[in-house]
This record gives structure tokens, sequence and C-alpha cells, in this order.
């Protein structure tokens, strides 16, 4: 699972200019999670308003010598204040094309996202972290009903990874509630 892309314990690799004096993309490596809790309403997903103002799911750099799953784990923690996770699966990865506006500015980057799911206890409760000088910034969180994941969503990419989390929180594999599995630390 930790190699599922080439070069992937090379965490992030400086742009550079190639012999022709091109312009080189750099490359990040994220993991990030989608989390759901189950309520006598039905069940909702934890949601972040991104930077660009754009509904998304916490994601973040992978630091060194961490597991994709700890390091979604921690920025779920970091950018929605969750904690009692309980592991449900390995979602996906997608890799993505942009140019940086925060750190890198005006940087090509080519960026890896591993996706996971994860429930969170029924009494869970969102909170937005402190904006940031520099770099990214969570503008709001908020827990989205399953039926509304979809449209809700700002990043077309996602719709893969959306439809699989939707149908594992909802197979009766994924019910055994009460967080009877081994907890993910968090």
């Amino acid at each position: 699972m930790q190699n599922a892309i080439p070069n992937s314990k090379r965490r992030s690799i400086s742009s550079r200019k190639n012999s022709s004096g091109k312009e080189r993309h750099r490359t990040e490596v994220s993991a990030g999670g989608l989390v759901f809790k189950r309520t006598r309403d039905g069940i909702f997903f934890a949601m972040v308003m991104d930077s660009y103002g754009k509904w998304a799911f916490p994601k973040g750099h992978v630091r060194q010598d961490e597991r994709y799953r700890e390091a979604a784990i921690r920025e779920i923690r970091e950018e929605m204040g969750l904690g009692r996770l309980r592991t449900i699966s390995r979602l996906d990865t997608i890799d993505i094309w942009f140019r940086d506006r925060f750190v890198y500015k005006g940087k090509l980057v080519h960026k890896y996202i591993h996706y996971f799911l994860f429930e969170a206890p029924v009494d869970a409760v969102l909170v937005r972290p402190a904006p940031q000088e520099k770099g990214e910034t969570i503008n709001d969180v908020a827990w989205v009903p399953s039926r509304e994941l979809l449209e809700r969503s700002s990043y077309r990419d996602m719709v893969g990874i959306i439809k699989k989390a939707l149908r594992l929180c909802s197979s009766p594999s994924s019910k055994t509630s009460k967080h009877s599995a081994p907890k993910a630390r968090a």
C-alpha cells in the first residue's frame, strides 16, 4: 500500500529547470479522508471549505516516515478537530495538476492524494481551525447529508471516490457500529 506510486518514499520534489530550460513540475504526496457518522437522521459526511471557497475533504502533505493512513488521520484532526475514528477502508488515489497559489506561488504541481474512509462516533463535533497567516486555510466545516454529498463536492475528480465511500458506508459489513472494530488513534 505504501508503494502505490513511483518514488513514494519521496514526499516532495522541488521544481527545477530541465536541460532545455523548461520548467519541471513539483511532485507532492498527500493523504486525506472521507469521514462519516451515523445518526437517527441518516448518514452525514464531514466536509471542509478550502482556501479556494470550494467544498472538499480534509487532506494534507504526508510527512517523512509517516504512513498514508496516519497522515490522513492527522490531517482530519488538524482540519476538523475529529478524533476517535474507525478506519473502514482505503478508497483510492487520485493525481491532480495545478499551479500553486500559496506556498510555491506559480509553480506547477503534480499531486498524488491517497484517500481513506473513516467512521466517527455519532456525537462527533466539527471544529474549524484558526486561520493561518501563511498557506492554505480552512474557511468552514460542515456535516453534509450523504444524499447531498455528490452535489456539494466541488471537485469532479472526487466523484468515483465519493461513490465508493457511499457504497461502503451503506454496506452491512461496515455497520458493526458502536466502534466494535479497532479504533484508529487520532
